[in-house]
């Protein structure tokens, strides 16, 4: 059944790219809304996909999909992008574009279970290290919501807002510490990283909904767009197919949305995973309803609300279900949410600075994961090898991008580990 998930959401994902519909890459809907337009041909539209989402597929998607033997869905999506933009738009290159896809799915899951097996035969099974990678981001990730403010409003609300979240998060720790909160009897422990997170929204949204419109500079993005909102209407059964396969995948903890929910979901911590998921779902909303109602091509995963249906769902056929009915409404409500973004055009304009944020802090945060890992794998030499890694790439242009850098950098140790134990110049950690 999982390989069934995999392959469907494979073949699915290639055949909305192919036909224009969907894309997961928010930096290429603007461009296939031109090729649509009919201002960019098909081959240099497929030639872009590849030049955007191939670096992040190879050092993004995968360095993440092997660390946790969770499928990260950047490493699929951005594939299928990839596959279904490059194969011709017609009677047989649709058929072409879904098997390629379906078998791109394929190989990601057995790849990544032969990869899991590679490892134990290995001299120094540096898996087990890798799973630090993604500890430090688990921690940070309540912080974004402070870093975007701070951004968008100004550093003094920034700072108030990190504050308050750090305190939050503390008062959290002491509560659970002391066992103040108890239902029937029972203790209750409260995530002291969701309460620092939901206290930081709170924070972001009070501010965008504060800053008012200004006198005549109305967008009316639901008038302006409507025909290309109806585009996206009109397909709306193919995006309730590929949630509900994708809220499905997310149940049987196949994949993850994003790289903070997937390392909580490796440990087993659904719900953390759930929340963490539920506020990036939040932030990205404004971002992914701007660019589907400007460009008429919407996202295979939506507002990414189904991987919260399928951490929370209590089993995969009401992960199914639900996703299908989720992805439905977000499709539905798109005039309706075009008319709140020009209400309140401090939220619409919340959602890249979001992504910015998460983007820096995921950065950073991954950039120390891939340290304390490295080092955890050959002690010295990691933190030696990842600040090198990370200066030299940044001298060169940076041709790995920085999210990278840590969990390439890290397995890069680890095969380096391997190798100097072959030569006998280093012993078998025990």
């Amino acid at each position: 059944m999982e390989l069934i998930f995999v392959i469907l959401i494979g073949a699915v994902a290639a055949v909305l790219a192919n036909l224009n519909i969907a894309v997961f890459n928010d930096g290429l809907r603007p461009v296939v809304g031109e090729h649509i337009e009919g201002r960019i041909k098909r081959r240099e539209l497929g030639l872009t996909a590849f030049a955007i989402s191939f670096g992040l597929v190879i050092g993004f998607g995968i360095p993440f999909t092997i660390t946790a033997s969770i499928i990260l869905i950047h490493s699929i999506l951005l594939g299928t992008d990839i596959i279904g933009l490059l194969t011709p738009k017609n009677k047989w290159g649709t058929p072409v574009a879904a098997a390629i896809g379906g078998l791109y799915g394929w190989a990601l899951l057995v790849g990544l279970e032969g990869f899991v097996q590679l490892f134990e035969y290995l001299p120094v099974n540096f898996l087990a290290p890798m799973g630090e990678v993604g500890t430090p981001i688990v921690v940070a990730f309540a912080a974004f919501p402070a870093l975007a403010v701070a951004m968008q409003f100004s550093v003094k609300k920034g700072l108030l807002t990190f504050l308050v979240a750090a305190l939050v998060r503390q008062l959290a720790v002491f509560v659970n510490d002391n066992g103040l909160l108890s239902i029937g009897g029972n203790p209750v422990a409260l995530n002291q990283e969701g309460m620092a997170l939901i206290a930081g929204m709170v924070f972001l949204f009070v501010y965008a909904m504060k800053e008012k419109q200004e006198e005549g500079a109305s967008v009316d993005l639901a008038s302006m767009f409507s025909e290309k909102v109806k585009a996206i209407q009109k397909n709306v059964p193919y995006f309730m197919l590929i949630g509900a396969l994708i809220a499905g995948a997310t149940n049987l903890a196949l994949m993850a949305g994003d790289p903070i929910s997937l390392s909580l979901l490796a440990e087993g911590e659904e719900t953390e995973a759930g929340i963490a998921a539920a506020a990036r779902a939040l932030g990205f909303i404004p971002l992914v309803a701007s660019t589907a109602i400007a460009t008429g091509v919407y996202s295979p995963v939506g507002f990414t609300l189904i991987f919260v249906v399928g951490l929370f769902a209590p089993n995969v056929w009401l992960a199914v279900i639900i996703g299908a009915v989720v992805i439905f409404l977000e499709v539905t409500l798109l005039s309706a949410i075009a008319k709140f973004l020009d209400k309140y055009p401090g939220v619409r304009n919340s959602g890249e600075n979001i992504r910015s944020a998460m983007t820096k802090l995921i950065e950073v945060a991954l950039l120390v994961g891939g340290a304390n890992a490295a080092n955890l794998i050959i002690p010295g030499f990691g933190f030696f090898f990842i600040i090198g890694f990370y200066l030299l790439n940044e001298v060169a242009g940076r041709p790995i991008v920085r999210m990278a850098v840590g969990p390439v950098g890290a397995i890069a140790v680890g095969v380096i580990a391997n190798i100097l134990v072959l030569l006998g110049l280093m012993n078998i950690p025990q």
